[in-house]
């Protein structure tokens, strides 16, 4: 169904998930008002950057917008006098590196819209829910049947990812959930076999899958539809937040947050841990499990948004995963993905930083047992363990699964040899890319050592040392010249002169 707009040749697919990072570099006083240099990099490339300039109203601007988050946002206070001192200026640009430097490391507010606009407004300056509402406009066209009941705004973290709840004619009092999205970076699939993977989403049914009940893709996006879950998703229930409330605002900061009680955990997990299974046994790459992709029915975790390895978005935690170049498979992905989820169901929220040092006790040694082997120092530098060995695992072996629901998955033999090859394309682009972060850590902590006290020290004493000592070599030189030459002088005689064979004998005279 071609419902979309074609994407124009040679569109650069972007990935929102590889990090900003910001230098303020200079200030510059125009009349009333002070002016801020701003060096803004995407990933490790010092090619890929560009200057933006803000005013500290800008700022103001930004951080009152952030508030919906509900974190205390480190922007420095406002000043209507003396605020054009040099002093001053100096003052407030560390603090505003300070602020900046926050925003751009906190995972969830690195990836605000909100963010993006103010560091990269080249990039960031469409309207997306304008943009997705015109094409779900089109589709309701050629399907009159449905209609939008409202926007879903932000309640997602993509930014090219639009949701709206919308009803059918037939059945007005049922709400159901159209996820609108373009397609991302990693999109690999020839078109005709996304096409075919596409029509196929509604007929797959797993005991551990949420139901699609509708989807379809044009050349540059696609849509899927599925039944609105008024109880919102794991993640709505760990932080007792409302499932319409924008992201940022449910989870960046909740007031209230729980961990789940032992058998939940166990039950949860065994449940998640055997649908991944299950998607790697049918070579179907998944890669964007967190607590917002699980969706709670009852006392059973359903998985959400298969579609989106099929159409190439990237992953949550893939800023995450691509510092660990251990992490370079699809299944270890999904085991590193996992690991996350078991942390934020355990104690409520999820680590302050990857890999994690120390772990809070737990409702049991087992759990952090399992979360030691992946999210510790040594997980990154050995391996990740396999979904099988998870399995295996104390915490979840003894869980008896009730479910009685056979899958269905029903996959072309093309299709599977598409999804392969799709596959080993995401494999082999992640893998270049771990490769090119850890020549650019080697050549920055390189730099970094060179430049540090302690190496400069060293450097001097050692140039001390060669300098004593090439004194002492030149002097050793000296005195072993002067001790031939008197050799040399009393073995033919003080009154002799010095001849070599190769000089003429000096002529006497009479």
């Amino acid at each position: 169904m071609a419902f979309m707009e074609k994407k124009s040749p040679g569109k650069v697919l972007l990935d929102d998930t590889v990090p900003l990072s910001c230098v303020i570099e200079a200030s510059q006083n125009l009349q009333s008002h002070t002016e801020y240099i701003i060096r803004v990099q995407r990933g490790v490339s010092a090619e890929n950057s560009w200057q933006i300039i803000r005013r500290y109203s800008d700022f103001d601007v930004l951080n009152a917008s952030l508030q919906i988050s509900g974190l205390s946002l480190p922007l420095p206070p406002k000043k209507l006098i003396g605020n054009m001192d040099p002093e001053f200026i100096a003052e407030r640009q560390e603090g505003l590196q300070n602020y900046l430097n926050f925003i751009t490391t906190q995972h969830m507010l690195s990836n605000c819209e909100l963010v993006k606009k103010f560091l990269d407004p080249t990039n960031y300056s469409s309207n997306y829910t304008e943009i997705a509402l015109q094409q779900v406009s089109m589709f309701f066209r050629s399907e009159p049947n449905w209609e939008v009941v409202e926007p879903l705004k932000e309640i997602g973290w993509r930014l090219r990812k639009r949701h709206f709840l919308i009803k059918s004619k037939d059945r007005p009092k049922e709400r159901q959930v159209l996820s609108w999205a373009d397609f991302g970076p990693d999109m690999f699939l020839p078109d005709k076999d996304l096409q075919s993977a596409m029509k196929l989403l509604p007929s797959w049914s797993h005991p551990y899958i949420y139901p699609v009940t509708f989807a379809t893709a044009s050349d540059s996006s696609a849509l899927v539809i599925r039944m609105y879950n008024e109880k919102g998703t794991l993640r709505d229930y760990i932080c007792k937040a409302k499932p319409k409330d924008p992201f940022v605002k449910k989870y960046c900061s909740p007031k209230k947050i729980q961990g789940l009680d032992l058998q939940q955990i166990k039950t949860f997990g065994r449940q998640i841990l055997e649908v991944l299974k299950f998607l790697h046994e049918k070579r179907i790459p998944y890669g964007h499990l967190h607590p917002s992709n699980v969706m709670l029915d009852g006392e059973t975790c359903k998985l959400l948004d298969l579609e989106n390895s099929l159409l190439g978005l990237p992953s949550y935690y893939r800023a995450y995963y691509t510092q660990s170049r251990k992490i370079n498979t699809t299944e270890a992905i999904d085991v590193y993905s996992f690991g996350h989820l078991l942390y934020e169901i355990t104690y409520g929220r999820p680590p302050d930083s990857v890999p994690v040092d120390s772990f809070p006790s737990a409702p049991s040694s087992e759990i952090v047992s399992v979360l030691q082997s992946i999210l510790s120092a040594e997980a990154w530098k050995t391996s990740m363990p396999t979904i099988a060995q998870l399995l295996e695992t104390p915490l979840f072996s003894d869980v008896v699964l009730l479910n009685a629901e056979k899958p269905q998955f029903k996959i072309p033999t093309k299709l599977k040899e598409a999804l392969k090859t799709a596959k080993e394309c995401m494999e082999n682009k992640l893998n270049e890319e771990q490769k090119a972060i850890h020549r650019h850590k080697r050549l920055t902590r390189a730099q970094s050592h060179h430049g540090s006290e302690e190496e400069k020290k060293r450097r001097k004493t050692l140039a001390r040392k060669k300098s004593k000592q090439s004194v002492t070599e030149n002097e050793a030189d000296i005195s072993t010249k002067s001790s031939n030459s008197n050799n040399i002088n009393s073995g033919s005689g003080a009154s002799s002169p010095l001849t070599s064979p190769s000089s003429p004998t000096p002529p006497t005279t009479g």
